[in-house]
């Protein structure tokens, strides 16, 4: 039977399930109401988990070096085991700064995951709104008195040793440019 869980991060309470989960994937979709277009995101617990689903550059190794754990997702060219799997050519990919998280990602390895929300709403982080409304949706519900930020991650595209920021968090141009570039 495939696993549905809610989990906190650093930046916002997570609803995932092991990345070759397939019958978890689709979940997680239907929950959501997510186009299948739109590609959900994977939380590792370490560099080898990412190394093992995702193509690594010089420029995404230094900023996994620097930015990870924390607020950044690296969208990479994924390895054939995922396109063969899931159908990802690429894939975002982050390692939470959140023990609990990590705890659960050292245990289930490499998690698509996305916010837990209906999609195109505001993420849900606090536990009694997710329980009142996820509860008999998924399989289980961390709670925690961990405080996330209510930020998403700055998530960055890395291809051919270029890279772009899709979309704006905590992390910076600047702060990128900084570490590429050195």
């Amino acid at each position: 039977m495939s696993k549905v869980i809610i989990f906190p991060t650093d930046t916002v309470y997570g609803i995932g399930t092991p990345i070759f989960d397939i019958e978890g994937i689709k979940r997680i979709y239907d929950i959501k109401k997510r186009p299948k277009d739109k590609p959900l995101a994977c939380l590792c617990a370490n560099l080898e988990q990412i190394n093992s689903i995702a193509y690594l550059n010089d420029k995404a190794i230094k900023l996994i070096n620097k930015f990870l754990p924390g607020p950044l997702t690296l969208i990479l060219n994924a390895k054939e085991e995922v396109v063969n799997k899931i159908g990802y050519k690429t894939i975002g990919v982050r390692i939470p700064n959140c023990d609990i998280a990590l705890n659960i990602l050292k245990e289930n390895g490499p998690m698509l995951t996305t916010s837990v929300n209906e999609s195109g709403s505001i993420p849900l982080n606090e536990y009694d709104d997710i329980k009142r409304d996820y509860n008999d949706l998924v399989d289980y519900i961390y709670d925690t008195n961990t405080h996330s930020s209510n930020i998403s991650s700055t998530v960055v595209l890395i291809n051919d040793n270029e890279f772009k920021i899709l979309r704006a968090g905590e992390i910076t141009l600047d702060d990128l440019n900084k570490v590429v570039n050195n």
